[in-house]
């Protein structure tokens, strides 16, 4: 009986010791940037983005077959009731010519088949190919050419712009879970000052220095403490889902994000001046592009030119099949749709005209972005630097609090109350780094210098 006891042990321990490289295996920690890569690769938004560069491609490619001959194959086939061509010599409408044929049909009869009535057209088939090469379409496939140029160039802006931005958000939801961790921190740490006091307390009531008051404020004060962790961690739950899905991957509770160290980003510090942003290009390119489908409009009205070859092979009139081939040289040149044109083309005039004050308005309002996100980052920078100095205090007004609620002085309200004021000094340093990050990549982004 012992023997399959060591087995059952043996085995046991095998599967705990896999079940805990699995564990092991599944815990993942990400940076920042293996966020960003993850996203590259996986977010849906920014590969669908992706496919819209390969559809305007291949929208260029169908444009550019526009510069050689187009083919066409045709067939056709018939088969009547009844012969299409039917004449014979009763339908001679001269006598005398009539009579003459008939002598001639009797003499000739007689010694071969020849048949009195000719019946054509009864049944064929023939096949045909025809060659269209245009030699001058009023510049309209040279036009159609640039014009799918120019799509492929906006797609490709547009989704580097939805990269950008996507990769913007996630940085944001990043630092938010970032944030929140460091806060979980901060309250652990205040619980565990609340732990020490709760120390001091308990032996003053033993000592019957205080009353059940202020056992229970810091009671009070403890509970409330492990609901601001109870919310911090649902936070953090909701955040990490959200990455998750930004970053495309499956969520995970042992997901750890890696705080950086702030020190490290701090030295940034930009020139107020613009960059080559996608927008302004778009902008261009939304100009030039109606400038084109202008320059397609006046296509329409100008001579169009082309060479056509055709060759055909069938049986459709008689019963032996024939070959054949024909070249055109086609020009056409409309004469009826100048009117129209013309106000086509004033149609035009007015949409570059809006597209060219669209592009002046956005341009400054891109302007105006850049120096707010320049300003935002300043801003939160500077408040840094007081929110430090506000923590100090904070620190030294709970320390003095302490020591004077320990000698009799002060009451533990007073002590309570300068915890809270510590415990928002340090979520306040926390807020400010996240919104310095935030600030600090939007401007990055804006400026293109990342």
């Amino acid at each position: 009986m012992r023997h399959p006891f060591k087995i059952l042990v043996c085995a046991s321990l095998i599967v705990n010791f896999q079940l805990s490289i699995l564990n092991s295996a599944s815990a993942q920690t990400l940076s920042l940037d293996s966020c960003l890569a993850l996203a590259r690769r996986n977010n849906a938004e920014i590969r669908i983005s992706q496919m819209d560069i390969e559809n305007a491609r291949e929208v260029k490619k169908q444009v550019f077959t526009k510069y050689f001959p187009q083919a066409n194959l045709a067939a056709l086939g018939y088969w009547a009731v009844n012969p299409i061509v039917h004449f014979g010599l009763e339908d001679i409408q001269s006598n005398d010519m009539r009579e003459l044929l008939e002598a001639l049909y009797n003499e000739v009869s007689v010694s071969s088949d020849v048949q009195n009535e000719l019946s054509l057209m009864k049944k064929g088939a023939s096949g045909s190919v025809t060659l269209t090469q245009p030699l001058y379409a009023g510049g309209r496939i040279a036009t159609g050419n640039k014009l799918a140029n120019l799509g492929v160039e906006a797609a490709e802006l547009q989704s580097e712009m939805k990269e950008r931005d996507i990769l913007e958000n996630i940085e944001s939801t990043y630092y938010l879970v970032t944030g929140l961790q460091e806060k979980v921190a901060t309250v652990t740490a205040a619980l565990t000052l609340l732990d020490s006091l709760d120390r001091v307390v308990q032996s003053a009531l033993a000592n019957g220095l205080v009353t059940r008051s202020d056992a229970l404020q810091l009671q009070l004060k403890r509970n409330e403490m492990l609901a601001n962790q109870q919310q911090l961690a649902s936070g953090i739950r909701l955040s990490k889902r959200l990455l998750c899905c930004q970053i495309g991957i499956d969520y995970s509770d042992s997901l750890c994000l890696i705080i950086e160290n702030p020190s490290s980003l701090y030295p940034f510090t930009p020139t107020l001046s613009s960059g080559s942003r996608p927008e302004k290009r778009l902008l261009e390119l939304s100009v030039e592009a109606e400038q084109l489908q202008k320059r397609l409009t006046l296509g329409e009205s100008l001579p169009q030119l082309a060479i056509i070859g055709t060759g055909f092979y069938g049986n459709l009139i008689k019963n032996d099949p024939s070959a054949n081939a024909v070249g055109l040289l086609s020009l056409s040149v409309p004469l009826s749709g100048w009117w129209e044109t013309s106000h086509k083309m004033k149609q035009h005039n007015i949409r570059i005209t809006e597209a060219r004050i669209k592009q002046e308005h956005y341009n400054q309002m891109m302007s105006l972005e850049e120096e707010k996100a320049y300003s935002d980052m300043l801003d939160a920078a500077m408040l840094m630097q007081s929110d430090s100095t506000a923590l100090e205090i904070a620190q030294e007004n709970y320390r003095l609090a302490t020591l004077n609620y320990q000698a009799g002085v002060s009451t533990l309200s007073e002590v309570l109350e300068a915890h809270a004021l510590l415990l928002q000094a340090q979520n306040a340093i926390t807020d400010r780094h996240t919104t310095y990050v935030v600030a600090r990549r939007r401007l990055m982004d804006l400026r293109k210098t990342h």
